[in-house]
């Protein structure tokens, strides 16, 4: 009988994958994924991922739907959520996870 993963299992697998990237609980409680000293994203259980986007990205991925504004910083360009609710929700949050790990390998 196959095992079905959780969607922090599912994304923290695939994520911790990618070379140097290190996760573990932070210090609010979240889950975080970083390469180095920086972070790439959070979760928060199953249900929600948390990210900082430059403010061109951020603006693309809301117009596209991918992503809302952070609870925490309402109004704020950059720091963005995602609700986790599906498999296309895993898969995509998987994909800005991966935005980030680009952008945070490339700058070293």
């Amino acid at each position: 009988m196959p095992t079905t993963q959780t969607p922090r299992e599912e994304i923290t697998q695939e994520v911790t994958s990618w070379p140097g990237v290190e996760a573990g609980p932070g210090r609010r409680g979240e889950f975080a994924f970083k390469v180095g000293k920086r972070e790439i994203g959070h979760l928060h259980g199953d249900h929600a991922a948390h990210f900082a986007f430059p403010k061109d990205v951020w603006q693309e991925l809301r117009d596209d739907g991918r992503i809302a504004e952070h609870p925490v910083f309402p109004g704020r360009i950059g720091p963005a959520s995602r609700r986790i609710e599906t498999e296309d929700d895993v898969r995509d949050v998987i994909a800005m996870m991966r935005l980030n790990y680009d952008r945070a390998v490339e700058r070293g």
